[in-house]
């Protein structure tokens, strides 16, 4: 597994500017607002998942994400991930693209580069 080292994190349904409506019509934005005010945590909330794999004593490889209802919101803990999250043949293709496309390569990849499977 070429990530072992790495701990991944996500802040679930956090209500950010990227969740509050724009624009729309007033009975939309009003229905969105309330979904949103339902499922979503406050920003400080969402960054705890985050905090806890930079700083809590867990294993590499692992994932962190809020503790509630379908990981949308609450503490953090270790969470599991989907299949596509655990292919590294995919993460070495995203990596890959991802340097390509910004013209910023790390030093860390020379690994994953050498690992075969090209775009």
């Amino acid at each position: 597994m070429l990530w072992t080292g790495v701990i991944r994190a996500h802040p679930g349904m956090a209500a950010t500017n990227l969740l509050r409506p724009a624009g729309e019509r007033p009975w939309i934005e009003a229905l969105q607002r309330r979904v949103v005010n339902l499922l979503s945590q406050s920003e400080e909330d969402g960054a705890l998942p985050t905090l806890y794999a930079a700083v809590a004593d867990i294993p590499g490889n692992s994932y962190a994400g809020p503790t509630g209802f379908l990981q949308t919101r609450g503490g953090a803990r270790l969470v599991g991930r989907s299949a596509a999250a655990r292919d590294d043949a995919l993460a070495r293709r995203l990596w890959t693209a991802s340097e390509q496309l910004t013209g910023v390569t790390f030093p860390l990849t020379g690994s994953i580069r050498n690992a075969g499977a090209p775009l």
